[in-house]
């Protein structure tokens, strides 16, 4: 048996000291090192295999973050664990006070196509790290070759070919990071994302120092409404730019991990669309596409197949797994206006399902750092804030 950890950690904005990432908005040097601080100490405290980090301005800072968690990684093992003068029995007593480093793990980052380097103008990227290395080059997703054009349909009742509008996607707001890594003799395929947020999108009319909307003195609720469905689009638009990419891994026969932070929860729209359809128990009651009567229904064997085609490619989420199994009933990586929610994400192919006979391996444990989160009244704030606004979250896997 092989064991690994997979983990997805959105690090809130991590550039270096001094540099105005997005508007009037910088670290100072000793803010700068309080995170950096912070940071290293969660590497240590997750000790994962891998690792999908969102929210990277500059791949150095995120170096810089590594290499202090081995610094530390170093001074702790200096002090916990036994040398080579002591005897066996105190080497396995002592064995798992051992710090893990990162020192020869594999860093593939994914800088964000639509950042020129402006201050005030920046926009982040994602990054994978990786103690099993790589297989074969990385893959970034984020300009599309072809864009995606999604049509809308005429309601019914409305006559002719009337044009219903489309929708036209050519770029994704952060890119999503493709990587495969080879563990215990298998390849797994892991997609690293962070999609849309829920910030509204507004228009700057021509000449316009900002968007009517984001004048709150000017309360504009029709028009905040209709930028949160701009978000909304462009980010199940993401979505499905990822699924797409995963269908493709799983039918190729490759398994499965997507992570990342959705910026939404298991049920929105946009995460089910990365997961897949959930199937019906019985197909045989539903009238057939080409139904020609009331009795034109499913048979017993397209029912059985129709499930199958759809569970294949179907992702599960590793929280609600352990849920399953577990007494808690509750896991949340986000603290904001009074609501907890489960907004980064970790989604397993159906290689590793407990329900499958064929799976590969099991997930044996889920782990979520999130005490640091607030969302303002801790005795903390702002300084947790500082150090990430999202909870770390971590699988725990077996390969048979």
């Amino acid at each position: 048996m092989t064991e690994f950890t997979i983990a997805s950690f959105n690090v809130k904005n991590l550039i270096g000291p001094d540099k105005e990432y997005y508007k009037f908005q910088t670290y100072t040097p000793e803010e700068y090192a309080w995170k950096e601080d912070w940071l290293a100490d969660q590497l240590l405290a997750l000790n994962a295999d891998i690792i999908g980090f969102q929210e990277i301005f500059e791949e150095e800072a995120l170096q810089a973050v590594i290499d202090e968690a081995d610094r530390r990684a170093d001074e702790i093992n200096a002090v916990a664990l036994p040398d080579k003068t002591k005897s066996y029995r105190r080497k396995v007593i002592f064995r798992k006070l051992a710090a893990g480093k990162y020192d020869g793990a594999a860093l593939a980052f994914a800088p964000n196509a639509a950042d020129q380097g402006i201050p005030g103008q920046r926009r982040p990227g994602v990054a994978v790290l990786s103690r099993l290395g790589f297989e074969g080059a990385p893959e970034i997703i984020q300009d599309l070759e072809t864009p995606v054009t999604i049509p809308f349909q005429p309601l019914r009742g409305l006559s002719g070919e009337d044009d219903a509008g489309h929708y036209v996607l050519r770029r994704l707001s952060r890119p999503i990071l493709k990587v495969r890594v080879r563990v215990g003799g298998r390849v797994i395929t892991v997609f690293n994302c962070h999609l849309k947020s829920k910030l509204g999108e507004y228009f700057k009319p021509p000449g316009a120092p900002f968007a009517p909307e984001a004048d709150l003195t000017r309360y504009d609720a029709v028009g905040r409404a209709l930028g949160s469905m701009r978000s909304a689009v462009r980010r199940m638009a993401e979505a499905w730019v990822m699924r797409r990419e995963i269908v493709k891994e799983i039918l190729a026969g490759n398994p499965v991990v997507a992570m990342g932070d959705f910026n939404d929860g298991e049920h929105a729209v946009s995460s089910e669309i990365i997961a897949g359809e959930v199937p019906f128990k019985n197909y045989q009651w539903m009238l057939r596409h080409d139904a020609q009567a009331y009795s034109d229904r499913y048979t017993a064997e397209e029912d059985q197949q129709i499930r199958e085609d759809i569970e294949r490619v179907r992702l599960y989420s590793a929280e609600k797994l352990f849920v399953r199994r577990s007494l808690r009933d509750m896991v949340y990586t986000s603290a904001f206006g009074g609501v907890f929610e489960s907004i980064d994400q970790l989604y397993l192919s159906r290689h590793f399902h407990p329900d499958n006979d064929a799976r590969i391996g099991d997930m044996t444990y889920f782990s979520v750092l999130n005490d640091h989160l607030t969302d303002g009244s801790h005795p903390e704030a702002p300084y947790n804030k500082l150090a990430s606004d999202h909870g770390q979250i971590m699988a725990h896997i077996t390969l048979a």
